[in-house]
């Protein structure tokens, strides 16, 4: 029997959406989902949702609950990651209130910046154990990676491991679709394509029919700004760099320079920016948990639609050798994107059949849209660097080379609001070396 291996299977609404579409994908009837989390509680209350939406979809599929992870991953197929280190309480609190401490304000938090980079420096040693155990118990496994910081996490993996690894986000198929709702657009027999890096992705061309729509779509969206909306940081990218960018306004006024600015307060409300979004998310996400807990986990007669995240659709291809295209994170190996490193993690379209995911070539990014890539590019590189090297240099490194922060921060404040977020993380993060350290 082939197995699926959930790694973070306590997130059970996600769970039930990635593992949900495999219960509906007729070749993976035979398949053993085996579900694993440190929080046997979460554990336990998937599994009964997942058992329950086996029943009322008719799958064939047999669930598994491991406590040993090791177990969890024996002879696995596929393994899909969707972990959280430190989760919101401590390590999301820490990562914003901290630097706000210092006058760093962020949205998100999970990417780039100073949040993105600590959740890196958190997650980055827990994946390469992962390796360890899957290079040892499933050596052939494709690895599903849906946590956050995505090119970050990968490339780790791909470039300190030998486990076959993509990254999966759901931001570059949906970002069409959303553009032209919001537009009051038609997106019916629309093309498109879209590369970059992940959450910093291009909508390089868009037609219909031979037609280019990016000039009516920036007629709209330059009508439309002219009133308070929740896309405006996208908007006002598009306007100045050319091209519309994947990821939402709340993740990108935290990507660049240009728009959270303690000298320009006026900023946050002209471009409508949600400060503080992601710990309100998080508190939400906990209270309404709580609510629909029961509902959810108890439901004998649970339902569920195929979601359009690529996970099923992957594992579907390999089995059945029928050929899908997606946009996965891959390494840039070979110069996928002609014009960003070769050592970075690149979102790019890609072939999946029974020979695995092949990435495709892209060729050269408009330049203007390869130097915003750039920025967070570095950051990125010299995050891992720090993650693999534990040295703490480079965590200064990596947090005086992003743009957000290097624009509000001196270079003595980048270093001491490292120091006291290492210290506040505590046994969440490594024990990073002070050697040689120029400060």
């Amino acid at each position: 029997m082939s197995k699926i291996t959930f790694l973070g299977a306590g997130s059970t609404i996600f769970a039930k959406n990635v593992l949900g579409d495999c219960m509906l994908t007729p070749s993976l009837q035979e398949f053993e989902f085996a579900l694993y989390d440190i929080d046997y509680k979460r554990l336990k209350e998937s599994e009964s949702m997942l058992e329950n939406l086996k029943e009322s979809v008719g799958s064939g599929v047999t669930i598994n609950v491991y406590t040993d992870r090791k177990e969890a991953l024996r002879g696995a197929k596929y393994v899909v990651n969707a972990i959280q280190v430190g989760g919101y309480k401590p390590s999301t609190v820490i990562d914003f209130d901290i630097p706000k401490k210092y006058g760093l304000r962020q949205t998100i938090a999970d990417t780039v910046g100073i949040g993105g980079i600590f959740r890196s420096l958190r997650t980055i040693p827990v994946m390469l154990d992962f390796a360890k155990d899957i290079e040892e118990v499933c050596p052939d496994a494709l690895f599903l990676n849906y946590t956050n910081p995505m090119s970050t996490l990968t490339g780790a993996m791909l470039r300190y491991t030998n486990v076959k690894t993509v990254g999966l986000c759901h931001s570059v198929q949906v970002a069409v679709p959303e553009l032209f709702k919001a537009l009051n657009m038609d997106d019916e027999g629309v093309k498109w394509k879209i590369s970059g890096i992940n959450h910093m992705a291009w909508l390089l061309e868009v037609s219909k029919d031979g037609k280019d729509l990016y000039p009516e779509i920036k007629r709209r969206a330059e009508e439309k700004q002219q009133e308070k909306h929740e896309d405006m940081v996208r908007y006002e990218l598009m306007k100045r760099f050319g091209y519309y960018v994947t990821e939402s306004s709340e993740h990108n006024a935290e990507y660049h320079p240009y728009f959270i600015k303690s000298q320009y307060p006026e900023l946050i409300d002209r471009f409508n920016i949600p400060l503080d979004e992601y710990p309100r998310r998080c508190v939400e996400q906990i209270e309404n948990w709580e609510k629909m807990r029961d509902q959810v986990v108890h439901d004998k007669n649970l339902t569920h639609e195929r979601s359009h995240e690529y996970a099923s659709y992957i594992i579907d291809a390999i089995e059945t050798d029928s050929p899908f295209r997606l946009h996965g994170n891959v390494l840039n190996k070979g110069g996928l994107i002609e014009n960003l490193p070769e050592k970075s993690v690149v979102e790019v379209p890609c072939l999946v059949d029974r020979n695995g995911i092949t990435p495709c070539h892209v060729g050269e990014l408009p330049e203007q849209l390869a130097a915003l890539n750039r920025t967070n590019i570095n950051t990125q590189l010299m995050t891992i660097e720090a993650a693999v090297s534990g040295k703490r240099e480079h965590i200064y490194h990596a947090a005086m080379l992003d743009p957000h922060t290097a624009a509000e921060l001196s270079m003595d404040d980048i270093v001491s609001m490292c120091d006291d977020l290492i210290e506040a993380h505590g046994p969440w993060l490594p024990n990073f070396k002070k050697e040689n350290i120029l400060v």
